[in-house]
């Protein structure tokens, strides 16, 4: 079973990939920004861009019929690295309790205003281990 997720960016229709997959019992979701989709307005703040990233995060999850809680595996990734610690308490409280194995890159990003980009793997539960 293949389910795609869309969050109705213009963005996934423009370059051509769904927010989020899901297949047999894992949801994919991809690199995600801090835009609100709601304004298509960006935030000037690390830590803005990053709650507004989890939060379309934890959406596209809702829709497979997972949570945050069931993210295995996280990647961070900013251009800058002096930018990082200031998300900490924002993935804190998203993962504090579930501890996904996670990773931060440093890579340029699309559009010189995205700050951070998130991309998270999870399964669903009662799917295995």
């Amino acid at each position: 079973m293949r389910q795609l997720i869309s969050t109705g960016s213009p963005f996934e229709a423009e370059i051509g990939y769904s927010r989020a997959v899901l297949c047999d019992g894992w949801v994919f979701v991809a690199g995600t920004t801090g835009y609100d989709y709601t304004t298509m307005q960006m935030p000037r703040a690390v830590e803005d861009q990053c709650r507004n990233a989890l939060g379309t995060i934890d959406r596209a999850l809702g829709e497979a019929g997972a949570t945050l809680a069931d993210v295995v595996r996280v990647r961070y990734i900013l251009p800058d690295a002096a930018d990082w610690p200031a998300c900490w308490p924002v993935t804190r409280a998203a993962f504090g309790e579930s501890r996904p194995a996670a990773t931060m890159i440093v890579a340029g990003l699309q559009e010189p205003e995205m700050k951070i980009e998130i991309e998270v793997t999870a399964r669903l539960p009662g799917k295995g281990g």
